[in-house]
């Protein structure tokens, strides 16, 4: 794959926490090679403040940040997708629009922090969990030698990180 940047979008089905939290750890460990985006299948129209809390505490810009709709990114018009990749169980199980570009899709599943009930300590060591569960794939992905995979070789590894596991909390 040639040297330029990528453009990767993370989906979910509200967009107000997963795909949030990817898009800003793409931003972070992606940048100069790829573009990060985010969106939902049905977007809630807000980004949930405990994911907002979480960005700002690991020293994001979170000012930008919104919910949207994937049909944002399926328009003829949009930038071309190089990547897509869905975070949440719900979405991946949905009819996704044809994107532009033929992107290379996988699915990258994690549990959903705006549904988890507890403590506010223990929601805000959640998201962080989930947080930390995609940006460490989000690190391996990045790292990984674009320019000597094709893109089967580049498919499968994709779905190889979306079976990842973080280690048992102990």
């Amino acid at each position: 794959m040639a040297n330029r940047e990528f453009n990767v979008l993370f989906l979910c089905t509200g967009n107000s926490a997963r795909s949030i939290m990817a898009e800003c750890a793409m931003g972070r460990w992606g940048k100069g090679k790829f573009k990060a985006f985010s969106a939902g299948s049905h977007p809630s129209g807000t980004v949930h403040p405990m994911t907002i809390q979480l960005l700002n505490e690991l020293n994001y810009e979170t000012r930008r940040l919104r919910s949207k709709s994937w049909d944002e990114f399926a328009r003829s018009d949009g930038a071309p997708l190089d990547f897509v990749f869905t975070v949440c169980d719900k979405v991946a199980g949905e009819m996704c629009p044809v994107w532009p570009g033929q992107p290379i899709t996988a699915h990258w599943g994690a549990e959903d922090p705006a549904a988890f009930v507890g403590s506010e300590e223990s929601r805000r060591r959640f998201f962080l969990r989930i947080y930390t569960e995609l940006e460490n794939r989000i690190k391996i992905f990045t790292s990984l030698p674009f320019d000597s995979l094709d893109r089967f070789a580049l498919e499968r590894r994709v779905r190889e990180i979306g079976t990842i596991k973080p280690p048992n909390d102990k």
